[in-house]
């Protein structure tokens, strides 16, 4: 462990994601500065958390007036802001509510952390990413190695589902996850799994789905009660450590997430990255796919360029 001295802000930390993965963050010690902002409720997050025995402090910043000072010398910070999807929405349903709601916070960064490294939560990330990248343009302090789409939820599952059907480790399994953040723009390479798996035709394409609608798995059992919010933060947090770790000094950090690319004729896609003291390092690409796996990148493009598109003219259209 190291004693790097974070300062680290949650927007959005009283909500269902960003309550634990507050706690999460205060629980690790490369945070020292936990800065909590959120419309309402934030004092109470934070008095809460801040009884906890690990040195970072606490300080809870509530409604707009206070965002300023909330990011005031914050190098990372994640946004996990917004509304969650009931039962029957797609992520795309969100578009209205946490595209005003992310450009908002997105400008908020430009004006008062614009080196930090911004790590965003709130669908549909496949349009949420190119927001905060269009805001951060317009104030011109853009810098695409330091803005992430959290896609790390995605790998999560994957990782767990080819464990419990490989009866493996899960901490042991990793499941490369490319393409973007919704539905079939999820790609999971299987044929890329350490250890190596393999699984007859049907199982495969069964397995892809699940990974695919695993977050729908999760809304419909909570019955309107909201979507992935635990395993959401655990996610959250374990991209930002590996994000703190590499930072640090720490080398071979590698983390998939939804970023500008060239990697394909998409303006933003998820592929695996180095990370490094400054955000990305290098974008390790694609690599070598099955021929499955090529399809699914395919079938994709289509809906992923609509979502990239509809978040680049939210923001042309801004008022």
């Amino acid at each position: 462990t190291s004693f790097h001295n974070a300062k680290v802000a949650v927007l959005g930390a009283s909500g269902g994601i960003g309550q634990p993965l507050s706690l999460l963050l205060k629980n690790s010690p490369l945070v020292s500065e936990l800065s909590l902002y959120d419309i309402a409720h934030t004092p109470g997050v934070a008095a809460d958390l801040s009884h906890i025995e690990t040195r970072a402090t606490v300080t809870g910043y509530m409604g707009a007036d206070q965002l300023g000072a909330a990011l005031k010398g914050c190098e990372v910070v994640v946004i996990p802001a917004g509304v969650p999807r009931k039962p029957g929405m797609t992520r795309d349903d969100l578009f209205n509510t946490n595209a005003t709601i992310v450009a908002r916070l997105a400008d908020a960064c430009a004006r008062h952390c614009p080196q930090a490294m911004i790590c965003i939560i709130s669908n549909p990330v496949n349009s949420t990413i190119p927001i905060t990248s269009e805001v951060m343009k317009k104030h011109g302090v853009y810098n695409p190695n330091r803005v992430f789409g959290v896609t790390t939820l995605d790998i999560v599952r994957a990782n767990t589902f080819v464990a419990e059907l490989k009866g493996l480790d899960p901490a042991r399994v990793n499941v490369p996850v490319v393409g973007g953040h919704a539905g079939k723009t999820i790609i999971p390479l299987i044929s890329r799994c350490t250890p190596k798996v393999e699984f007859p035709a049907d199982q495969l394409s069964a397995l892809t789905g699940r990974i695919q609608e695993a977050g729908t798995e999760v809304v419909k059992a909570k019955a309107g009660a909201g979507s992935a919010t635990l395993s959401m933060a655990y996610a959250g947090a374990r991209f930002t450590f590996s994000l703190l770790d590499a930072m640090n000094g720490k080398e071979g950090v590698v983390e998939c997430a939804f970023v500008r690319s060239e990697e394909t004729e998409c303006k933003y896609f998820s592929t695996p990255l180095l990370l490094g003291k400054n955000g990305i390092e290098k974008n390790l690409g694609l690599g070598k796919l099955s021929v499955f796996e090529e399809k699914l990148v395919a079938e994709a493009m289509d809906e992923l360029k609509g979502s990239i598109k509809n978040g680049e003219d939210f923001v042309a259209n801004m008022k």
